[in-house]
């Protein structure tokens, strides 16, 4: 079994809020960190764009990130959102076993 960590920019705390809570409802993750104030500086439509968002930072079995993608595109405000996946190396054994725990077995 493999763990991931996703992260997922968003445009402010509320949308932040709804996203971590489904997603760790409907158990696609055991954990999203919110960090606020983080500045983003990206390309879109031929412009270059300045702004401030939230970052989730989402811990999940990798089996979760296709059903956690659909949710996060779903609820998320941006049409084009960020979802980003990198595999996680190394965990505690009890972190790894409360991950385990948390998440879909589906």
């Amino acid at each position: 079994m493999s763990f991931i960590a996703v992260f997922i920019t968003v445009s402010g705390e509320e949308e932040a809020l709804r996203i971590a809570r489904s997603l760790v409802e409907r158990r696609l993750a055991a954990c999203c960190n919110l960090l606020g104030g983080v500045r983003s500086i990206y390309r879109w439509q031929e412009r270059v764009e300045d702004a401030i968002e939230v970052l989730l930072v989402v811990k999940t079995r990798r089996e979760c990130f296709s059903a956690l993608q659909v949710e996060v595109t779903r609820l998320h405000s941006y049409s084009v959102p960020e979802i980003v996946a990198l595999p996680i190396e190394a965990l505690s054994e009890s972190y790894r076993l409360w991950l385990q725990d948390s998440t879909a077995t589906e």
